[in-house]
């Protein structure tokens, strides 16, 4: 069992920064693979990005985040992070990271066990 818990949303303006974090529980986080994906009110959970398991060495994004946002692993900490630069009023969704054991990248919510409460990030215009 793997428990997740997300932290360091909140409320910036427009073409600011936040850094989302996610804790994880465990002692073989190392061995799974990360996720990010975000639901905006009344709009399906879509995926932001993925890093792989251990080094991390191979992440993938979204097309819409590509070049803004910055996914990394922490091993030592058992933490994810989620860089998020020049943001826009459309990142406005709640976030949530999800992991899953896997030696490889996942972009479905359906290939995730474990998943976060969610942090709330809201973009003003």
């Amino acid at each position: 069992q793997v428990q997740l818990v997300e932290s360091g949303g909140g409320l910036v303006q427009a073409g600011g920064s936040l850094r989302l974090s996610c804790a994880a529980s465990g002692r073989t986080f190392s061995s799974y693979a990360m996720g990010w994906f975000r639901q905006a009110p009344g709009k399906e959970r879509e995926f932001v990005s993925t890093i792989n398991w251990r080094s991390g060495d191979t992440t993938y994004y979204a097309d819409s985040v590509k070049g803004r946002f910055t996914i990394s692993r922490d091993n030592a900490k058992n933490t994810v992070y989620l860089q998020m630069n020049s943001l826009k009023p459309e990142d406005t969704a709640v976030y949530y990271c999800a992991a899953r054991w896997g030696t490889g990248t996942y972009y479905s919510g359906y290939e995730y066990a474990y998943w976060g409460q969610g942090t709330q990030v809201t973009v003003s215009s």
